[in-house]
């Protein structure tokens, strides 16, 4: 049941907070702000103010009608009665998930401005109250016997909702009591949702003194990608200090936040950190297991050996951290307006297929994006589902450099994937995060190979090749360093309360393994934990990008090699939202995620690329 209006896919944190920086007063043409009224007309609309009102009224008669009374209904072997209920039950969902995403998509606009705060406070209380409600109904569905439940489900209209099911009698061994699934729920808004709000005001009120400006974290991260390494030394600096200074703050959001997952796990009988996050993604703890071990067993092959090379194209012994995702020094300046990334992302989705640019199109054309930096919207980029009798919604923070077109052709791919499963309806269209960032990173890929076949010259061709490189290495490496991080946190708070110093610990000493001896740090880095939204709202989220990033390797691995037929079986993998499992849909390629050389193929790919630029380094 969605409840928080944070189904937000989002963008890889470091690769969101990598968007190059743009001259601000560059001309990027006329950015698109996003138009809401697929979801409502205003927040003080008629039309939203009577549907919250309808949740409240609709979710208790739901109650009454059904509560005590899933066992009967499945005693019905043709399936029909339970089959109405959950077809009704998925209409309430629907609706709850509509009101939170336009709450949502509201409050990232501007999360400083108090009204909107408000505005998405009041429907997440007001929405929790009425899912409360509701909260029976997949607790009885758990309950009821196997055989019954299987033949009920074996043919007639309740074999539709067959996968959601079964994805939700998974949980069944972690469900508790009626009551207590109550109170969980109703505490939520106090509890783990009041510490991500805290979060998010936080992060985005944070100011920055550089050059006589008050300048907020997004700018702040977008100069560490600036040309000159004064700017990108000053910018890291103050991000560190500033950072340092509400320590406090992060480090006691951080603990109330572990120490409540640590509560719910223990309650519900989760044995493993992070086998909560392995349960919804639909994944088993050992697939997870052996991509964490592949990756970091290939640390020296990846980003120790990438970075090496970089440092000698700088001339240095070693980098600064803040030189890390610098631009090459003969890298050419470019800044794309608005048109050209669009024309370049579409060009490469319609190359694919028409169809995929089709669908993308429509986010130009119909203002599903919101582009422009501004004081308060949210940092980074995430594209939104919503509910599948609107559409999509993406939100960016564009400046004009290679790397935002990349985010754009990362978030136009999860809107394509979410258009296309948007029929499997409320309860069946979102993807589990083992697949979630397939469409998204192949997006990437597509437009990266488009740009690459254009560049001019060797220079250019090196500097799109490292930028590539360093994006995956920011999608593969960072991201399992980052878990790895999250691990030690969550493990580690069993044992105690953890203070600031503790937690840089931690960080510093899961940089300085995933980075390698390339990469100089200061005490300026310590802090940089902070501000990575993933680990307050979806704690150990981050392995998904690294699984995503391997499985669209070697899916583009068999589009280079059998690319007849291919995008018909990429649509229906796509089209398959949440209603089959991961493997099934990776059968008609070849693939196996068990097959523990299966990881070893995308990273292979990276180090292809690597050894591609210390080729180009030896030609120079």
């Amino acid at each position: 049941m969605r409840i928080s209006g944070r189904s937000d896919i989002f963008r890889s944190p470091e690769a969101a907070a990598s968007q190059s920086a743009a001259n601000p007063s560059a001309d990027l043409g006329d950015l698109p702000e996003w138009n809401l009224s697929a979801l409502y007309p205003a927040p003080d609309s008629a039309e939203f103010t009577g549907d919250l009102a309808r949740a409240a009224t609709e979710c208790k008669a739901f109650a009454e009608a059904f509560k005590g009374r899933i066992a009967e209904l499945a005693a019905d072997s043709s399936g029909a009665s339970l089959a109405a209920a959950v077809k009704h039950y998925e209409a309430l969902d629907e609706l709850l998930g509509r009101i939170m995403s336009y709450a949502g998509l509201i409050y990232a606009g501007d999360t400083s401005d108090p009204a909107r705060a408000k505005f998405y406070g009041d429907a997440q209380e007001k929405i929790t109250n009425a899912s409360s409600d509701l909260l029976f109904f997949e607790l009885e569905l758990n309950r009821l016997d196997d055989d019954a439940l299987d033949a009920a489900l074996a043919a007639g209209p309740l074999a539709h909702y067959r996968p959601w099911i079964k994805d939700i009698r998974k949980g069944k061994p972690y469900q508790l009591s009626d009551e207590l699934e109550k109170l969980f729920l109703e505490k939520s808004s106090t509890s783990y949702s009041a510490w991500n709000r805290l979060f998010d005001e936080t992060i985005t009120a944070l100011r920055f003194p550089l050059d006589g400006k008050e300048l907020s974290i997004e700018p702040v991260l977008n100069l560490l990608q600036d040309s000159n390494e004064k700017t990108r030394e000053k910018a890291a600096k103050v991000l560190g200090a500033v950072l340092k200074d509400n320590l406090r703050h992060f480090a006691l959001i951080t603990n109330t936040l572990a120490k409540d997952k640590e509560i719910s796990d223990r309650w519900r009988g989760f044995q493993d950190v992070a086998d909560s996050r392995h349960l919804s993604n639909r994944v088993e703890r050992d697939v997870v297991d052996a991509l964490v071990g592949a990756v970091r067993a290939a640390y020296p092959r990846l980003s120790h050996r990438y970075y090496r090379l970089k440092a000698k194209w700088f001339g240095k012994p070693a980098l600064k951290f803040w030189d890390r995702n610098a631009p090459l020094p003969d890298a050419p300046a470019r800044v794309y307006k608005w048109d050209a990334a669009r024309d370049a992302v579409l060009g490469a989705y319609g190359d694919f297929s028409p169809k995929m640019a089709d669908i993308a199109r429509r986010f130009f054309d119909e203002r599903w994006i919101d582009a422009p930096v501004r004081p308060g919207k949210s940092p980074g980029a995430f594209a939104h589902p919503t509910v599948p009798s609107a559409h999509p919604f993406v939100l960016l923070n564009y400046q004009g450099k290679p790397r935002d077109v990349m985010t754009l052709a990362h978030e136009l791919g999860h809107g394509v994937h979410q258009v296309l499963a948007a029929h499997n309806g409320a309860l069946m269209a979102q993807t589990p995060l083992t697949l979630a960032e397939t469409a998204s990173v192949f997006g990437e890929m597509l437009t990266f190979r488009a740009l690459l076949a254009r560049a001019a010259t060797p220079a250019e061709r090196r500097a799109m090749l490292a930028g590539k490189v360093e994006d995956m290495l920011n999608t593969v490496v960072r991201q399992i360093a980052f878990y790895s991080f999250e691990r030690k946190v969550h493990t580690e708070r069993r044992k105690g309360e953890l203070t600031a110093d503790n937690l840089c610990d931690f960080w510093m000493e899961e940089q300085g393994e995933s980075l390698g001896p390339a990469i100089e740090f200061t005490d300026d880095y310590r802090s940089y934990w902070a501000y990575i939204p993933h680990f307050i709202h979806s704690p150990f989220y981050v392995y998904a990008y690294a699984f995503g990033d391997c499985l669209v390797n070697s899916l583009y691995g068999v589009y280079q090699n059998a690319s007849e037929g291919f995008a018909e079986r990429y649509f229906a993998l796509l089209s398959a939202g949440g209603s089959k499992p991961y493997g099934e849909l990776l059968k008609p390629f070849g693939l196996d995620a068990r097959d523990p050389a299966f990881w070893q193929i995308g990273l292979s790919m990276i180090e292809g690329m690597i050894a591609e630029l210390e080729a180009l380094e030896e030609q120079a």
